[in-house]
C-alpha cells in the first residue's frame, strides 16, 4: 500500500540527527578496541534491555508488573539511552500500536510499506512526539507523574551526560583517540544499532515469522529479532497476551528481558508480574 497524497513532510532536525548517528557508526569501526567493544555492550543493555523492553514497554506501556518507583524511574532514564524519545511519547505510540495494529491509525504498520514501518514513521510528521494531547489521552498515567513527564521534555539529558563521562574518562585514562573512540562506539554504533533492533520489531515482526495466536494484526514470532532485542522478537505471544511480561512462552523461547524481571521479583523489588500461558496455539508453530 502506498503513502497518501498527503503524506507527513520529513522532520529534518530528526533526519539530520539520525545521519549524523549513522556516520558517527561507521566511524566507530575505525576505533576498535577490546575496552570499547565491551562498553559498547554494557551500554546497549542497559538502553535496549532494560530501558525499552523491561522499562519502556513491559512495565510502562502494559504494566506487565510492579515495582517501587525508585525502580521505576531507573527503568525509564535507562531508556532515555536508547535515543528512543522519552517515556510519555514511547508508551503513547505504543499503545497507539496495539489498539489499531495492522489497521488505519497504526503509527508503523507495514502495511503502508517495510521502510516506513522500520524508520521512516520516525522522521516523518507521524510520530507522536509534538502531539501533546493525544500523548495525555494514551499515556494519561504517566503524564501525572512529575518525574515522567521532566525526562520526557529532557529526555536527551541522561543520554549527554554519558557520552560526556566517556569522553572524560576515555581521555583522561587514554588519550583524546581513546575518549573519542569510546564516545563513538559507546554512544553513536551502538545506539544506531539498538535503534535498527527496535525498529525490526515494528517491521520485520509483522512480515515475518511464525503465528502461533491468530491475533487481529499481523504480529509473527521472529527468534532472531528476539535475540537482538532481549525477547522482543516474540511478538506474535506479545500481541496475544499484551499484559504479560513474560513474552518467551516456551523452553526454546529465549527471553532475557522476563529473566530480568524474574530477578527483580527474587530481589523483592518486583511484584504482580503477569505471565501468559500456551492458550489457542496455532497447529505447527514452531521457532520461527
Amino acid at each position: 500500500m502506498g503513502r497518501a497524497q498527503n503524506e507527513p513532510k520529513l522532520i529534518w532536525i530528526t533526519a539530520i540527527f539520525m545521519a549524523i548517528f549513522h556516520i558517527g557508526a561507521i566511524a566507530a569501526l575505525f576505533f576498535f578496541s577490546w575496552t570499547n567493544l565491551i562498553v559498547a555492550a554494557a551500554l546497549y543493555v542497559v538502553a535496549i534491555n532494560m530501558g525499552i523492553g523491561m522499562g519502556y514497554h513491559r512495565l510502562l506501556t502494559h504494566r506487565g508488573y510492579k515495582v517501587p518507583k525508585f525502580v521505576e524511574y531507573f527503568l525509564a532514564t535507562c531508556g532515555t539511552l536508547a535515543l528512543e524519545g522519552g517515556p510519555i511519547s514511547w508508551v503513547a505510540t505504543h499503545r497507539v500500536h496495539h489498539q489499531h495494529s495492522d489497521h488505519e491509525g497504526d503509527p508503523h504498520t507495514p502495511n503502508e510499506g517495510t521502510w516506513w514501518a522500520h524508520m521512516g514513521w520516525v522522521i516523518s510528521g507521524r510520530a507522536l512526539h509534538s502531539e501533546t494531547a493525544r500523548l495525555g489521552q494514551y499515556a494519561p498515567d504517566l503524564a501525572k507523574d512529575r518525574f515522567h513527564v521532566w525526562l520526557s521534555k529532557y529526555h536527551w539529558v541522561p543520554l549527554v551526560t554519558v557520552a560526556v563521562t566517556l569522553l572524560t574518562v576515555g581521555t583522561l585514562t587514554g588519550g583524546i583517540k581513546s575518549g573519542v573512540g569510546l564516545v563513538l562506539w559507546g554512544i553513536f554504533l551502538r545506539t544506531t544499532l539498538g535503534l535498527h533492533a527496535t525498529w525490526l520489531v515494528n517491521s520485520a515482526t509483522h512480515l515475518h515469522g511464525k503465528r502461533r495466536f491468530e491475533t487481529k494484526d499481523d504480529s509473527r514470532n521472529s527468534w532472531w529479532v528476539a535475540l537482538l532485542t532481549g525477547g522482543e522478537g516474540w511478538h506474535n505471544n506479545h500481541h496475544a497476551n499484551p499484559v504479560s511480561a513474560r513474552h518467551g512462552l516456551t523452553w526454546y523461547e529465549f527471553d532475557p528481558n522476563y529473566y530480568g524481571i524474574w530477578l527483580l521479583e527474587k530481589m523483592g523489588l518486583a511484584k504482580n508480574v503477569q505471565t501468559a500461558k500456551l492458550l489457542r496455539p496455532v497447529a505447527g508453530a514452531g521457532p520461527a
